[in-house]
């Protein structure tokens, strides 16, 4: 399968889906979540769905409903006013990478592949890859990065270890890199370690965080009052843009108050605390352990 859905029923009762209704699945991926709100809209309903992976196209349904937009989410706005629509009744964004990603070796997403090419572009058409951040990034730019979205308190040691090995050798193939940073990496919970890195990496060659602030930024101009926000995400980087977002409309969380002390936000989030997968959807798919979900309202306020 090329990726199993995660909390597929919470993520729909998020959405309200209204059936003559406009929605967006910016990451179509698999098609799961799509397919499950094609089915709840009637033929007035639209469904657009983003993905700039070419190995997600295969798994488009065939559906009158269906719009599909072979590209990043990043500029969500724009595209959607190109194919004449300025506002939708809600957005669904999966965040984080499929289990097809992850499990075909050759596209360097895991580090369990040692002799995959360190590729990690979502859009394989991108010019920068993992393996070229490694090689070309200055060791300051290089622990920017594995501290900044790998959150790893050694990157200096890591960075340093990295630029080291580049001297002799080329940084091209996952065994590559688990030589350069053999002697950092923990002999307990290697493999957490190894996760952290590999994220760190993902994400820069994806540009994942700016991408995810931009489409976040977008989101009060296109949802109609009334529409839902409904957000996964896997790490705790994205979950914290999300959760304060949701609460203040800013990445900071910092609350805006008019002259009367009322809160100034474009959204009211639905749950205070992250939903989770349940006992029995772990058990059958352990990749949504460390799936969070958030939804949220567009008021009319602002």
């Amino acid at each position: 399968m090329y990726h199993t859905p995660v909390m597929l029923n919470e993520c729909i009762e998020g959405l309200k889906i209204k059936p003559d209704g406009v929605y967006v699945d910016v990451t179509f991926g698999g098609g799961g979540h799509s397919k499950a709100i094609l089915e709840k809209l009637n033929s007035k309903g639209k469904l657009i769905a983003f993905d700039q992976d070419d190995d997600a196209i295969p798994n488009l349904p065939i559906d009158k409903k269906l719009l599909f937009i072979d590209q990043n989410f990043e500029f969500v706005k724009n595209h959607l006013q190109y194919q004449g629509y300025d506002k939708v009744d809600g957005l669904l964004a999966d965040l984080g990478v499929s289990s097809h990603q992850f499990d075909e070796g050759g596209r360097g997403f895991s580090f369990r592949f040692d002799d995959a090419k360190l590729d990690m572009r979502m859009n394989q058409s991108a010019s920068k890859s993992a393996s070229e951040i490694l090689n070309n990034y200055s060791e300051k730019e290089l622990a920017d990065v594995l501290f900044q979205y790998g959150e790893l308190k050694n990157s200096r040691r890591l960075a340093s270890a990295i630029k080291m090995y580049c001297k002799s050798k080329k940084i091209e193939t996952v065994i590559d890199l688990k030589n350069a940073i053999i002697d950092q990496t923990p002999k307990i919970k290697d493999w957490k370690f190894l996760a952290q890195v590999f994220q760190a990496l993902r994400i820069e060659v994806n540009g994942e965080i700016n991408a995810l602030k931009n489409l976040l930024s977008q989101c009060p101009e296109i949802i109609k009052p009334g529409g839902r926000l409904v957000v996964m995400s896997y790490h705790s980087l994205e979950d914290r843009l999300v959760k304060n977002f949701m609460n203040s409309g800013n990445f900071d969380g910092k609350l805006n108050k008019d002259f009367y002390g009322n809160i100034n936000r474009p959204f009211d989030a639905l749950n205070k605390k992250t939903i989770v997968a349940n006992e029995k959807e772990l058990d059958k798919n352990t990749r949504a352990r460390s799936a969070k979900l958030r939804i949220a309202e567009r008021n009319d306020v602002s």
